[in-house]
């Protein structure tokens, strides 16, 4: 271990020694077992004499704070751990207490409200929920555990790969398997040089709007909409207008004139669930081409579809490069992942690659080569084909709860495709936060639409079926009711 001690005035250099030990082991940086360099090395490092780190380790052995062990060296006590047996010593466990922050620096606005604010993070109580209408996950269950490992040891077989930084842009054997399977599964126009991988769709949103938002202009989202898009788009200094969403899509005719960035989710507006009307995508398309505008498309979870044909997207309906497609396999794989994508247009492209490079270099090679082999094998292809059978059984156990559980204290929105529900109180005055709230006490959770709404909202709930097994839904629906006004 490089144990990093900082040595003052030459009169205290044994203390030095004994100090910062003594203190990381009280805070836990050195734990239980570990050992510590051999005397003779550390003093070498130290530019000290050796009697100087001895004198320092047989204090802290006397204390019970190290132990020696013959032929081996010298390591942390077990009894020396936060919250245990302390020997010889009176300090009391735990980490040791920060330096004042005097406050010169000044986090922005946006982040400490974020800060403050826990709706935008993955919820903690979760895990106690025994019934989880959460959105916005898939099942890990259903994960292709067994071929993804095969796909990654594939990688890890090979030859050893040379050295130095791979393409911002991704892989170009992902790249090409997502331009293919794009244009298969949802007629997107595009080749491998149109694609640019990301660290899921949420740094798409982040470095599209570096790319074409300067500080201070519009951008206009939906409304209700996805907060987390919203966000990065105020973090990079923009100006943001949420539009108000009906049930075709984005009204178009409240578009600010000076929006330079239009952000909406066509195949299955979240989170209320409808798609966009193609007479509304041509009017969006129109206006985008009038004011020079670009748009952002989220597809987040098309490949979900259960009913209907499906539309086209915006993407190959447009005609003069202003819309930018964004994906994720984080629904259809595992959001841990963070694989994301974006289709641009090639007036974009090249300034969206050099951003990739400006924040983060490149994404991992391994992962990358792992998924193209799984889309070009035929295996991503069967995935989909499995969740879909699945969450179609759970699609239909929710309707069929929600109709018997609920009747008419709701109305269910209509949705097509998607892993999430959306019901509307026909009592406008039924508080959805606090029903929420008492639903999670009973083992239920459940998704208010308040906060996806900028101003006020809507009162109903979104009931997600990724993350609930199709048997437990009728008793968590049941459940749900009773706490119900």
């Amino acid at each position: 271990m490089d144990l990093h001690v900082t040595l003052g005035r030459r009169g205290r250099l044994t203390a030095d020694v004994y100090d910062q030990i003594k203190r990381a082991i009280l805070d836990g940086r050195l734990r239980p077992g570990e050992a510590l360099p051999p005397t003779r090395e550390l003093a070498r490092r130290l530019a000290v004499s050796r009697n100087t780190v001895l004198n320092a380790y047989q204090r802290l052995t006397a204390e019970g704070f190290l132990s020696g062990r013959a032929g081996a060296g010298t390591f942390v006590d077990g009894a020396a751990a936060p919250g245990g047996r302390m020997t010889g010593t009176s300090a009391p466990p735990g980490r040791a207490p920060r330096a004042p922050d005097r406050g010169a620096l000044e986090p922005r606005a946006i982040f400490r409200d974020l800060a403050r604010d826990d709706a935008h993070r993955e919820p903690a109580d979760r895990a106690r929920a025994a019934y989880d209408f959460s959105i916005g996950s898939p099942d890990p269950e259903l994960f292709p555990w067994d071929e993804w490992r095969s796909a990654l040891l594939r990688q890890l077989r090979r030859r050893r790969r040379p050295g130095g930084y791979p393409p911002p842009e991704g892989e170009p054997r992902l790249r090409a398997a997502i331009a293919r399977h794009t244009g298969i599964s949802r007629s997107v126009r595009a080749d491998a040089d149109d694609v640019v991988v990301t660290s899921g769709a949420q740094q798409a949103f982040d470095l599209l709007g570096r790319v074409l938002v300067p500080p201070g202009a519009c951008v206009a989202v939906e409304d209700p909409g996805y907060p987390p898009a919203r966000f990065a788009f105020e973090a990079i200094g923009a100006r943001v207008v949420p539009v108000r969403v009906d049930g075709e899509g984005i009204d178009v005719g409240a578009l600010p004139d000076d929006a330079r960035l239009v952000y909406v989710t066509p195949s299955h507006q979240f989170p209320l669930g409808a798609p966009m009307s193609l007479g509304r995508r041509m009017a969006l398309l129109a206006w985008a081409e009038r004011r020079r505008a670009a748009i952002i498309e989220d597809d987040y979870d098309s490949e979900f579809r259960f009913d209907g044909r499906p539309l086209e997207p915006l993407q190959s309906l447009d005609r003069s490069g202003r819309v930018l497609y964004v994906g994720t396999f984080s629904k259809t794989l595992l959001p841990t992942l963070r694989i994301g994508f974006v289709v641009a247009p090639p007036s974009v492209a090249p300034a969206l690659r050099a951003a990739k490079l400006v924040a983060d270099s490149h994404g991992a090679v391994d992962a990358q080569l792992a998924l193209a082999d799984l889309i070009d094998g035929g295996g991503f292809a069967r995935h989909l084909r499995r969740l879909l059978r699945v969450y179609r059984a759970r699609r239909e156990a929710l309707a069929e709860a929600i109709t018997r559980r609920l009747g008419d204290r709701v109305a269910v929105l209509p949705a097509s495709a998607g892993l999430h529900t959306t019901v509307v109180f026909a009592d406008r005055r039924v508080a959805a936060a606090a029903a929420a709230r008492a639903a999670l006490s009973a083992g239920v959770r459940v998704d208010p639409l308040q906060p996806f709404y900028a101003g006020r909202a809507r009162a109903g709930l979104a009931l997600g079926y990724g993350m609930i097994a199709a048997p437990k839904i009728d008793e968590g629906i049941r459940l749900l009711a009773r706490c119900l006004p």
